[in-house]
C-alpha cells in the first residue's frame, strides 16, 4: 500500500462521510488520489447504503463502486461523476431513415429478386417493413423509455441499415452514457426491450398469419423455409389448427407475417445469455460474474450449431469479439429479490421459446 498525505486525508474524510452506513476496517490509497478503496462491512441494506454513499461522494467529485471481494465489502471511489449531458442525436435520426429505406428495399427484393426493380418499387416492401420495423422500434423504445424512467442516461436507438442483408437491417444499438446502478436495473433494462417487442409482435404475427396460405411445399429449388421456433409453431397452431409443416404442407407467409417472424428471430438471438446482449444482461443480473461461463458456453454452442447452419459461425465470431464482457453495475452487492429472480428465469425461458437451430434454409 502506497500512501501520501493528500490521498490519505481524502480517504479518511470519505470514510467518515459514509460511517453511518459503512464501518471502514481498512483503507487503501494511491499516490495520485485516483485510487481510494475502503474495505469493511455494511451497517444497513446495501441499496439504501449505496444511495447514501453516492450522495456523500458526489460533493467530492467521486462516484462509489460497491463490490464484494473474498467475503468483504469494498467501496472504491471513482474520480468521475456521471451526468446526463444534452447530445445531438441527428446521427440516430439519419440512420433510422436509412434503415427504413433499406428494409423497404429488402421487402421489395423478396417480391422480385432483381437488384434494380426494388429501387423503383419500394412501396412493394411496405408490408414486410411494417411487420419488422414496428416490432424493432417497440423493442428499442422499451429499452429507451425504461432507461429514462430509471434515470440512466442513454442515447436514442441507433438502427443499422444493411440493404444487402436478407432483412435489410442488423437491428439497433443504444449507447448507455453511464453504468447502471445495480443488478435490478440491469435486469429491468435488459428485459424491457424484448418484452416490449414480443408484446407488439404476437398480434402482428397473428394478423400476418391470417393473411397467409397453407399450401403444398413445391418440389423445386430456391424455396426459402423459415425456422420453426416454439412460439411461432404455437401461433401457427392457433391460427391454422395444426402444426406446420406437416404432410408436405406449410404456411406461405404474407410479407407482414414474415417481417414479424424476422423480428422475433432477432429478439431470440438477442436474448442469448452472452455479454452485452439483452440475454447477457438478464444472465448477469441473475448470476453475477458467474454469467461469464454462459458467455463462453454460447460461443461453443454457436460453433457447434454452425455444423448444421453456417450462419452460426459468424454469430460465434461476433460473440467471441463482442460478447464476452458484461455490463457491471456500480453497486454489484445488491441482489435481486425472489420475484426478480423468477422474472429473470422467465426471460431465459422466453429465449428458449424464440430459439431455432436453423433460422433459414433454401431448398
Amino acid at each position: 500500500m502506497v500512501m501520501n498525505n493528500a490521498s490519505t486525508d481524502l480517504a479518511q474524510q470519505l470514510a467518515l462521510e459514509i460511517s453511518p452506513v459503512f464501518a471502514v476496517e481498512a483503507i487503501t490509497t494511491g499516490l495520485d488520489r485516483q485510487t481510494i478503496s475502503l474495505q469493511g462491512r455494511l451497517l444497513t441494506e446495501s441499496e439504501a447504503a449505496y444511495d447514501y454513499m453516492e450522495a456523500r461522494f458526489k460533493a467530492y467529485g467521486y462516484t462509489p463502486i460497491l463490490r464484494k471481494q473474498q467475503g468483504r465489502i469494498v467501496v472504491s471511489a471513482l474520480p468521475i461523476l456521471f451526468t446526463a449531458k444534452p447530445a445531438q442525436e441527428y446521427g440516430a435520426i439519419v440512420l433510422f431513415i436509412l434503415t427504413v429505406l433499406s428494409v423497404l428495399y429488402a421487402g421489395a427484393f423478396m417480391q422480385a429478386p432483381d437488384p434494380l426493380w426494388p429501387l423503383t418499387h419500394l412501396q412493394a416492401g411496405l408490408p414486410f417493413a411494417l411487420g419488422l420495423l414496428t416490432i424493432l422500434v417497440a423493442h428499442e423504445l422499451g429499452h429507451y423509455l425504461t432507461a429514462r424512467r430509471m434515470g440512466v442516461p442513454t442515447s436514442l436507438p441507433y438502427f443499422i441499415p444493411m440493404p444487402l442483408n436478407f432483412f435489410g437491417t442488423m437491428g439497433a444499438i443504444i449507447r448507455a452514457r453511464a453504468p447502471m446502478r445495480n443488478r435490478r436495473q440491469v435486469l429491468a433494462l435488459g428485459a424491457a426491450g424484448p418484452l416490449a417487442g414480443i408484446i407488439v409482435a404476437i398480434p402482428i404475427l397473428i394478423f400476418g398469419l391470417m393473411q397467409s396460405q397453407v399450401l403444398p411445399i413445391p418440389n423445386r429449388p430456391g424455396i426459402i423455409m423459415e425456422g420453426n421456433f416454439l412460439l411461432y409453431a404455437l401461433l401457427k397452431f392457433l391460427v391454422f389448427g395444426r402444426f406446420l409443416p406437416s404432410r408436405g404442407y406449410d404456411v406461405f407467409l404474407h410479407p407482414t407475417a414474415f417481417g414479424a417472424w424476422a423480428a422475433l428471430l432477432v429478439t431470440g438471438l438477442n436474448l442469448m445469455p452472452a455479454g452485452q446482449l439483452d440475454g447477457g444482461h438478464v444472465a448477469y443480473a441473475l448470476l453475477g460474474k458467474n454469467a461469464r461461463w454462459l458467455s463462453r458456453l454460447a460461443v461453443i454452442a454457436a460453433l457447434s450449431l454452425g455444423m448444421i447452419w453456417s450462419g452460426w459461425f459468424l454469430f460465434a465470431l461476433l460473440l467471441l469479439v463482442f460478447g464476452q464482457r458484461h455490463a457491471e453495475p456500480l453497486d454489484d452487492v445488491t441482489s435481486l429479490t425472489r420475484g426478480e429472480k423468477a422474472f429473470a428465469v422467465f426471460m431465459l425461458v422466453v429465449f428458449i421459446l424464440l430459439f431455432t437451430p436453423v433460422p433459414l434454409t433454401i431448398q
